[in-house]
Formats: C-alpha cells, sequence, structure tokens
C-alpha cells in the first residue's frame, strides 16, 4: 500500500512538471504569436513612394528609412531626400527631409539613391546626384548627429570623371569586421568598390570591380564566411511595365569573386534571382496617382506588383533578415506628375542552403507575420 502510494506521489509530481513545463512553452509560443499578430504587414507599408530606400535602427531605437528625390503630391515642394521614421519596420511616418537645399557641388541633377550608416559616433549619408543620361554623375557624403537631420553636406567623394566609371551612382558603405570601410557603386557600368579613408569622408587606394554589367543599386552583407551581394537588374522607372528585379551571389572575400548558385562568376552573367515582379495583367491601369487604380466590374482591384528592387536589408530581434525595396502597384504605378510610383515594402528572407530566398519569389500582397522586436 506504501509503496502504490508513492508511486502515485510520482506520476502526479511528473505530471505536475510536464504541465509547468508545457505551460511555459505555451505561454511563449503565445506571446511570439501575439507579437507577430500585433506587428503584421501588409504591403506597401508606406506610400505614395520611397524608392531605392535605404534603412537603419538608430540609437533611439527607432527605425528610419531613406528615398531618392521626388515630388508626392502636384504643389508641393519636391522632397530633397524624404525621410520616413517607424517603432516596427511596419508603421511608418514622413518626419522631413535629409536636405533644406540642394548640395551646391554639382548644378544639375536629382538627389537619388542615399545610403544611410551608423558611423563615427554620427549619421553618414552616402547619396548620388544624376540626371537621366547624365555624363558625369556623381556621389556625395552628408552627415548628422541625428538620423532625422538636418544632414551637413560635406560635397563630392567622386563622379564618373574622376572614378572612370561611367554612371557613378547608387552608393553603399559596407564596413567590413576589421572596420575597414568601403563604399561600393555603380548603375550598368560594373559594380565598383573602393577603400574609403578613416573619417569616412574620401576615398584611398586603387578601385575594385565585383559585378558585371547587370547590375544597379549594390547591397552587400556578411552572413556566416560568406558575404553577400544583392543587386538589381532591369528597367526600374517605367511604371507598369517596369522589369526590375533583385538578384544575389556570394564570395568568401569581399573583393570576390561573387557567384551565383550555380558557380558561375556574376562578372560575366546575372546573379541567382530572388525576387521578381508578377506577371501582367490585362486589369493593369494607369491609375490617378492617388492610390486610386483602375477597378474591374465590381469596382474593386487586386494589388500586383511589378518592377521590385534596389534592396536593403535589416535584421530583427529573432534574427530573421528583411529585405527592404520598392516595387510598383501595376493598377496605380505613376504619380501625378508622370514619375514611377515606387512605395516602401518589406518581406522576410529565408536562407535555403546557404542562399537568401522569398516566398514565391515574388512580393507579398497578403496579411503576413510581421517583424520581432524585444522592446
Amino acid at each position: 500500500m506504501t509503496i502504490s502510494r508513492y508511486r502515485i506521489i510520482a506520476l502526479i509530481a511528473i505530471v505536475l512538471l510536464l504541465l509547468v513545463g508545457m505551460t511555459s512553452q505555451w505561454n511563449f509560443i503565445s506571446r511570439h504569436v501575439l507579437h507577430q499578430y500585433k506587428n503584421a504587414y501588409v504591403n506597401p507599408v508606406f506610400e505614395p513612394v520611397l524608392a531605392d530606400p535605404s534603412v537603419i535602427r538608430a540609437e533611439d531605437g527607432y527605425f528610419y528609412a531613406y528615398g531618392t528625390e521626388d515630388e508626392w503630391k502636384p504643389g508641393e515642394k519636391v522632397k530633397l531626400g524624404p525621410i520616413v521614421k517607424s517603432a516596427d519596420l511596419v508603421h511608418w511616418d514622413y518626419v522631413g527631409d535629409a536636405f533644406a537645399t540642394r548640395p551646391a557641388w554639382k548644378k544639375d541633377g536629382g538627389i537619388w539613391a542615399l545610403d544611410i550608416h551608423r558611423f563615427n559616433d554620427q549619421y553618414y549619408l552616402y547619396y548620388s546626384i544624376s540626371e537621366w543620361g547624365d555624363a558625369n554623375p556623381g556621389i556625395g557624403i552628408a552627415v548628422s548627429d541625428s538620423p532625422a537631420g538636418p544632414f551637413e553636406d560635406k560635397g563630392k567623394l567622386l563622379d564618373s570623371f574622376d572614378s572612370g566609371v561611367r554612371n557613378s551612382i547608387d552608393p553603399m558603405m559596407f564596413v567590413d569586421e576589421d572596420g575597414t570601410p568601403y563604399l561600393f557603386w555603380g548603375s550598368f557600368n560594373g559594380i565598383y568598390g573602393i577603400q574609403l579613408s578613416a573619417d569616412g569622408l574620401s576615398v584611398v587606394g586603387e578601385k575594385f570591380q565585383i559585378a558585371g554589367k547587370d547590375f544597379e543599386g549594390p547591397y552587400l552583407i556578411k552572413r556566416g564566411s560568406y558575404y553577400y551581394f544583392f543587386g538589381s537588374m532591369g528597367s526600374c522607372c517605367a511604371g507598369k511595365d517596369s522589369i526590375y528585379l533583385v538578384s544575389a551571389g556570394r564570395s568568401e572575400s569581399l573583393k570576390g569573386p561573387y557567384l551565383n548558385a550555380e558557380g558561375r562568376d556574376i562578372m560575366d552573367g546575372p546573379g541567382t534571382v530572388i525576387l521578381r515582379g508578377e506577371g501582367a495583367s490585362k486589369e493593369d491601369g494607369e491609375g490617378d496617382g492617388n492610390g486610386n487604380g483602375n477597378g474591374n466590374a465590381n469596382g474593386q482591384k487586386e494589388k500586383r506588383f511589378v518592377g521590385p528592387g534596389h534592396n536593403a536589408i535589416i535584421q530583427d530581434d529573432a534574427g530573421t533578415d528583411w529585405i527592404v525595396y520598392h516595387a510598383i502597384d501595376a493598377s496605380n504605378p505613376l504619380l501625378p506628375n508622370e514619375a514611377t510610383r515606387r512605395p516602401l515594402m518589406i518581406d522576410p528572407i529565408k536562407w535555403v542552403d546557404g542562399w537568401p530566398t522569398i516566398k514565391d519569389g515574388i512580393p507579398s500582397k497578403t496579411k503576413r507575420s510581421g517583424p520581432i522586436w524585444k522592446k
């Protein structure tokens, strides 16, 4: 009788321990699921436009994204490097422009493809100045103590004539693991890199090439033992006919060679495509530039995103990498001034056999679980 009683007590104790463990696990799962639901997103996450986005998680805990110069509404002042702010990468608010006035070192051209970094205890903003068909576009640098600006322009870093690289736009700063800063840049005339000075305000040494003429908008990250290159291919700005896409390569060395998943050097061909637009649809329309596309017979229009590209990447607190990019709603592809309307998009990256992948290889357009943040 005593032995049976002990057995019953032991069994009850085991069951209680299991219940405690299951409750703890359930609480963890519940918190995780509830957080994801709270931060669920539907693309686009910011409209009407934030083209060629760069993003940073600043010292104040907020996220800031920076876009190419655009005129958002008729009669409004052109936004000279618009800045938007978010607490969660999903809900964004416009907070101002990077520049109060245009940089004076180049007379003509728009402010394109800004790239933000925290460096030397300040916020460094590399940017392009160019116009379509520009013979000598260039890259400048501005700095600020605040991610919201104002940014103080430090002038030209390089241009096409200086560097010997045609179409010298689309800068991206990369700081290697040893602390050495580099600048990568280029647009359909080769992607190049060069070391930056310790203060990040000038270039030193000789340039080197890492990718061929298929790419623009370079972005690099280090994951594990590989450096990963992301570049955009195709036409960015042809409205609903844009065929922009994101392609990747990887290398064991920052300076290359970068190979695609088939082992081919991207100096000689395309990388591995990870994100492209959806196929054409007879329902595509021109829209009115204000978020109102042409409707179907029921007055409804399903979004179809084309031309995704010019990405940045940021990692959430759960270790998931998120690709941040622009794309075009084919039902509403133009701003009022007829420029291509490129709103801000996000999607998670899943790593498969050492390669980045996006679900279905196209921009998401349904409600999905968002980034996870500890705060």
